[in-house]
């Protein structure tokens, strides 16, 4: 017990120090499954129009997940609730051949990966913004998705 407690602790001080993480938050899914239409949604903030942002999705899976791939819709939305871009974000999170899982394994049999949203985008407002997740497997229920998350950070300029 001790242990875990240590180890969350030492994860929680290296994601402080994370210098460009503007927002980022995980949602864990009741019982390790994502329902057909239900979505996963975020509000951020946007103060500074003059940097570019990396906006990212965090999934966290286990190895029951039953396929090699996920598809996940996302839609971007500003203060109005105008849909600014959604895309299909398709993701490998076990290799297609070995069946080993592709993600950063955590503790046990459960992995993390994120994939790159946007990169580089430059927002044209301030404000508040939402974006949206929402699985595309087609099936009822997912079985082994036990968090989606979203990252909001700042590009870092090269040092000169």
């Amino acid at each position: 017990m001790r242990t875990r407690i240590l180890a969350c602790c030492l994860f929680a001080l290296l994601i402080a120090c994370d210098s460009n993480r503007l927002f980022e938050e995980n949602k864990d899914l009741p019982k390790n499954e994502w329902l057909q239409g239900e979505k996963v949604s975020f509000e951020f903030r946007v103060r500074d129009l003059g940097k570019q942002y990396n906006l990212l999705c965090n999934v966290r899976n286990t190895s029951d997940y039953p396929y090699a791939r996920l598809f996940i819709h996302y839609s971007l939305k500003d203060s109005t609730g105008t849909a600014l871009t959604k895309d299909l974000l398709p993701v490998f999170l076990f290799d297609a051949k070995t069946g080993k899982p592709l993600g950063k394994s955590g503790i046990g049999d459960v992995y993390d990966t994120q994939l790159p949203i946007l990169e580089n985008h430059t927002f044209k407002f301030t404000g508040r913004y939402t974006i949206e997740f929402e699985q595309s497997m087609r099936l009822d229920t997912l079985a082994g998705i036990s968090a989606i998350g979203f990252r909001l950070e700042e590009v870092s300029l090269p040092q000169k």
